[in-house]
């Protein structure tokens, strides 16, 4: 990796670390850079069909991961995918992950500590204006006309939306459109809340999922977390 690649790594690591608790490992690594191999196993789950900027992705995905494990002080063991094509994550831990085109991050916690982890990572760019009646509410879309940046914004909900169904189908393994929550949103504090619009077992509706969100270095990042009782 290039010093140049590496410098915007840690800047964007120190941008995403706040937006997790404390105990969460959190990795960032780019797909543009020179990523090991995955291992075997993880390896076995790419398409021999699966094109370069898939195998980029899924390396640097992997390697984030792992580094993730190593700061836990978990062994490294292998990220496998299920059916659906989520993570599987290794006995005991609990994580997210997200990639894009230029960055991947891993965040992992220690299963008993955090029940569900949600991370998404965009590239810093405008929604398509096609798009807005598919991922935005009437009342999404009515905050948005009052900001000075709309577009831009709406990928900020499209993030939020992505990371929070992430956190909760660990729980609830239900398939859902980006109608079923609504965003709400507290710009100057990087926070928002993701509000379940209609009952999604164990989740009813009402239910509220608080997450963190930043910009920067090119991107748009959001995270989610579920913590376990004390």
């Amino acid at each position: 990796m290039t010093a140049t690649l590496a410098t915007r790594d840690q800047k964007r690591l120190e941008m995403i670390r706040p937006l997790f608790a404390t105990d969460l490992a959190v990795a960032v690594t780019d797909p543009l850079g020179r990523n090991p191999e995955p291992l075997p196993p993880e390896s076995a789950c790419l398409s021999p069909r699966a094109i370069d900027k898939r195998r980029r992705e899924f390396a640097a995905g992997r390697h984030a991961a792992h580094q993730a494990m190593q700061m836990l002080d978990h062994p490294v063991a292998p990220v496998l995918l299920a059916k659906d094509r989520s993570p599987i994550w290794p006995d005991g831990l609990v994580g997210g992950l997200t990639h894009t085109r230029s960055c991947a991050v891993a965040v992992l916690g220690r299963h008993g500590a955090v029940h569900a982890v949600g991370v998404d990572a965009e590239e810093d760019t405008p929604l398509k204006e096609a798009l807005l009646a598919e991922i935005c509410s009437d009342r999404e879309r009515a905050w948005l006309a009052t900001q000075a940046d709309p577009l831009r914004l709406a990928k900020l909900i499209f993030s939020a939306k992505e990371a929070a169904y992430k956190c909760q189908y660990r729980l609830s393994e239900t398939l859902f459109g980006f109608d079923r929550f609504e965003t709400e949103w507290d710009l100057p504090r990087g926070q928002f809340r993701a509000c379940f619009t209609a009952d999604t077992a164990p989740f009813e509706k009402g239910d509220v999922l608080r997450g963190r969100f930043a910009i920067g270095h090119g991107l748009i990042v959001t995270g989610t977390e579920l913590r376990a009782p004390s």
